[in-house]
């Protein structure tokens, strides 16, 4: 069960996913003031100094006006070089949230623990999601068959009962989240909350480029690749994407490492290769569900409005 602390503050249980160079202060705090959560990388920001300054940005943005907006969420990829220096910024800033991926949460939850920070540990299979709860995560972030960027192989409805058959506290369901009715099944699922990635992508407060925001509502969930090629491992690439940096979408070397991967396509200006993120765009399946680019209040009341509309169906198949 989600702490009422983060529950009594939401509009809708979503958190906009954390997203590598899109994700940044403006899509958080506008999620946040519409009444989800609003997370990112805190790899994002390019030094520590810049990511205290987006910590101090944000909670003052998120505190204007008095109003009691939503909880916002940093997320900590625990398989980067910055990973000390950015938890102990997240230490002093006494963040309330955390989401950790890429790696056991073991090294950061008592820190974050003691200053009351609840945190959500993403996961991709039981055995995972064993580990984190075992490391002390609070919560888990189930990465199913469809999530964006680096994914999930699971089906949904599997991974969830799965995971709720052992463990009572706050489950996300990362993967396929794209409108309202999804949102209403996957807590009629047993989820507390929804992440979603790529429909916030497509807003104009997130850092995407605008023709990546324009590939996005031009593109359908058969666009999606899933392949190791760009980072070593299963990651949803978009196909327009793939086929602008000029290489073939079906000959992707697919036993790449990660090491390798990150020497062709990472962000160094040594890599001779596309740029990962940059020039070979995400996308989950939830991309058929982008239809135009708007802002995150607009995404938002549209969602609300959809999601309460399955209710009311949902009441009357039931009744009928």
């Amino acid at each position: 069960m989600l702490d009422s602390r983060i529950r009594d503050r939401l509009r809708l249980p979503v958190i906009a996913a954390p997203m590598l160079r899109v994700s940044g202060p403006d899509l958080v705090v506008a999620a946040c003031r519409s009444g989800v959560v609003g997370s990112f990388p805190t790899a994002n920001a390019r030094t520590v100094e810049e990511l205290d300054q987006w910590l101090q940005d944000i909670a003052a943005r998120s505190a204007a006006g008095g109003a009691a907006y939503a909880p916002w969420c940093p997320n900590l990829i625990i398989r980067q070089p910055r990973l000390q220096d950015d938890l102990a910024c997240l230490v002093r800033n006494r963040v309330e949230m955390v989401i950790t991926s890429v790696g056991s949460p073991a090294a950061v939850v008592q820190p974050l623990h003691d200053i009351g920070a609840l945190v959500l540990a993403d996961v991709a299979t039981v055995k995972h999601a064993e580990k984190a709860l075992e490391a002390g995560a609070d919560g888990l972030v189930l990465l199913t068959a469809g999530a964006g960027g680096q994914t999930g192989w699971m089906n949904g409805f599997a991974f969830v009962r799965a995971v709720r058959a052992m463990f009572d506290g706050p489950i996300v369901l990362a993967g396929g989240v794209t409108d309202g009715a999804s949102l209403l099944a996957a807590e009629a699922l047993g989820c507390d909350l929804a992440y979603m990635g790529t429909r916030f992508i497509a807003t104009h407060e997130s850092m995407a480029a605008d023709s990546y925001k324009e590939m996005l509502v031009s593109s359908s969930m058969d666009d999606v690749v899933l392949t190791k090629a760009f980072t070593g491992l299963q990651t949803n690439m978009l196909r327009p994407s793939i086929v602008a940096a000029g290489l073939d979408p079906e000959r992707l070397d697919e036993q790449v490492s990660a090491q390798t991967a990150k020497e062709m396509f990472g962000g160094g200006s040594q890599a001779p290769g596309p740029k990962r993120w940059v020039d070979i765009r995400s996308a989950g399946h939830s991309v058929s569900g982008v239809r135009r680019v708007e802002t995150v209040a607009t995404l938002v009341d549209e969602m609300a409005a959809q999601y309460e509309a399955a209710k009311v169906g949902m009441r009357a198949a039931l009744a009928s």
